[in-house]
């Protein structure tokens, strides 16, 4: 096995049956460092796209998880469990036969857009410090608020008597197993997800992604500077502007595009995450050791 780099991400492509932690534990063997995160969890039902994050890398991992994502999934119309997926215990059991297209494709169309979701009560979402599934599990009762989340898409790609394929688009944040428990209450019938694939995350999608296996035989790290390079968009700094941004010192505002902007010095190194707001641009994460000189 060809020796790994120090600083990047990889993406991973998660088996079913595994949880994220899990991943970033097979992870941290492969990198040889415990300084290892990953952008977003995914259920352990769940399969496909997550991005891990490996030494200064895992600085990117709370901006990475603030991206869109897309999902392939099965909703399984007429049966309720306990978590909206097929984890949880049966609780209901109706007859989805009488459900038609039309009224499917309208149901969908209403949780298309911006709209206010109540998370799934078995979710990773804390309720006074705490994981909202652990307090479940503790027998506790949990209500979730809603929170306004974007669904860009909710296409129905095909339906199977009770099983219906979809390609959902959204937002952070977005829980896909809440969609198919509120389309089963708006047909008046329940649901669940029996399967749950996601296939990209901000730009990072299943194409690039490597299974465990492989990365076992070929441990494959994009670098940090590529990542920030393709995540954000880029300025090229002065070397002077550089040195003030890797010492964590504001700037006059530039013009820059909102949002994180990735900094590099005149040499192609990563220098930092910057922001321009409140008439200055500031460091918010700062990879670069400030004794660098350009």
């Amino acid at each position: 096995m060809t020796e790994p780099s120090t600083d990047g991400i990889v993406v991973v492509d998660k088996p079913g049956g595994m949880t994220s932690h899990d991943v970033v534990a097979r992870v941290r063997k492969l990198a040889h460092t415990r300084r290892v995160g990953h952008a977003g969890t995914l259920d352990p039902m769940a399969t496909g796209v997550l991005v891990v994050g490996v030494g200064r890398a895992t600085r990117l991992l709370g901006y990475l998880a603030g991206h869109d994502k897309e999902y392939d999934a099965t909703i399984r119309l007429g049966v309720s469990t306990t978590t909206d997926d097929a984890e949880g215990d049966v609780i209901d059991q109706r007859d989805a036969s009488r459900v038609d297209d039309a009224s499917l494709a309208a149901a969908v169309g209403a949780l298309t857009g911006s709209i206010e979701q109540v998370p799934a009560a078995v979710s990773a979402v804390k309720v006074g410090g705490v994981r909202a599934y652990k307090r479940v599990r503790d027998g506790e009762m949990v209500e979730l608020d809603p929170r306004r989340v974007t669904v860009t898409t909710f296409d129905i790609v095909a339906r199977r008597g009770d099983d219906v394929d979809v390609h959902v688009a959204c937002s952070t944040g977005t829980y896909v197993r809440a969609l198919a428990r509120d389309l089963g209450a708006a047909l008046g019938v329940g649901a669940h997800l029996t399967a749950l694939r996601r296939s990209r995350v901000g730009g990072f999608r299943l194409g690039r992604a490597l299974t465990l296996d492989q990365l076992a035989e070929h441990f494959e790290l994009v670098p940090l500077g590529d990542v920030v390079a393709f995540a954000f968009p880029r300025w090229d700094a002065t070397a002077d502007d550089a040195r003030r941004i890797a010492l964590g010192q504001r700037l006059a505002t530039r013009g820059l595009p909102a949002g994180p902007v990735g900094v590099f010095a005149p040499d192609g190194a990563v220098v930092a995450l910057v922001e321009e707001r409140d008439d200055a641009i500031r460091p918010t994460v700062v990879f670069t050791d400030a004794s660098i000189k350009w």
